[in-house]
């Protein structure tokens, strides 16, 4: 598995559709998951970041779902295996903020910090 295959995989495994930042489909229903990634190798941690998206009147589901993120990552962070290495991501800091929406007070985001460091040559 490739570093972009596994950061797709990784961010899936949270049960909502996933979306690079800058892909998401036209149409695209709530709730969701974007995220950005920087890709660096050896030596070079990286700082990304990950939004949820929610449609809701309350921020409790979001939250639940953040806090699942972040038991996830743990103290230690999160080890994916690579073809060529490793990749472990762990929160930033600040790790978590609510963000609104000015045009649409029931969506919800919770834009997260994630730093990355790659276990790679290349």
């Amino acid at each position: 598995m490739n570093k972009y295959q596994a950061l797709q995989k990784f961010w899936s495994s949270f049960g909502l559709p996933v979306y690079d930042t800058y892909s998401v489909p036209t149409g695209a229903k709530l709730p969701y998951l974007t995220y950005s990634f920087p890709i660096g190798a050896l030596d070079e941690p990286v700082f990304g970041n990950v939004s949820l998206w929610y449609r809701s009147d309350s921020w409790s589901e979001i939250d639940n779902k953040a806090n699942e993120i972040e038991a996830r990552l743990g103290f230690g962070g999160a080890i994916l295996k690579l073809d060529n290495g490793g990749l472990a991501l762990f929160r930033g800091t600040p790790f978590a903020q609510r963000l609104n929406d000015p045009n649409d007070t029931k969506i919800k985001r919770i834009y997260m910090n994630i730093g990355a460091e790659f276990f790679t040559a290349h």
